[in-house]
Parts: structure tokens; C-alpha cells; sequence
């Protein structure tokens, strides 16, 4: 029976752990693809739902930021408002379900 020389062994393994090696940063690569393609998607649905905020109401850009979260809060807070954020998101969720968008 063949037994490879100590040499082979360890070239075998050298070669096995860069594979390992290499495998492992793709995975890598992959993770922060993804991480940044979620962080990227997030700031473009910020912005453009902040942009129709003042599209709505222009009136809201001489606010300070401070001045406009609590706008924002004192808004939400209201029952008519919640009511009509939870039926909007319910039409949402009936439309996600029976395969529409």
C-alpha cells in the first residue's frame, strides 16, 4: 500500500487549509455584501419617505430637528392616526398574502 511521503501530507494540507482559507473570506465577502446592500436600501427608503414628508407638507423644512421629531411623535401618538397606520398596514399585509404588491 502507498503512503504518501510527510512532504505531500503537508503540501495536501497547505493547499486544503487555503481552500479553507479562501472559502472562509467569501463567506466574508458575502456577509458585508449583503449588510451593505440592507444599510443601503434602509438610508434610500429614509430619504425618499423624508422627502415625501416635505412634499406634503413643505412647511416642515424650517423645523429644527428636535421641533420635527416631536411633531412626528405628537402625531403618531394620536388614536385617529394609529388607526390608520394599522389599517394601512394591514392592507398591506392582505395584499403581501394574496400575492400582490
Amino acid at each position: 500500500m502507498y503512503e504518501p511521503s510527510p512532504e505531500l501530507k503537508k503540501l495536501e494540507a497547505e493547499q486544503r487549509l487555503m481552500r479553507e482559507q479562501h472559502k472562509y473570506q467569501r463567506l466574508c465577502n458575502r456577509e458585508q455584501y449583503y449588510k451593505k446592500r440592507e444599510r443601503t436600501a434602509r438610508a434610500h427608503r429614509l430619504i425618499t419617505r423624508g422627502a415625501a414628508v416635505e412634499s406634503v407638507s413643505p412647511l416642515v423644512k424650517v423645523l429644527s430637528e428636535v421641533e420635527f421629531f416631536s411633531l412626528v411623535e405628537r402625531i403618531f401618538s394620536m388614536l385617529e392616526i394609529k388607526g390608520m397606520v394599522m389599517e394601512a398596514v394591514n392592507a398591506h399585509n392582505a395584499a403581501e398574502q394574496s400575492g400582490g404588491d
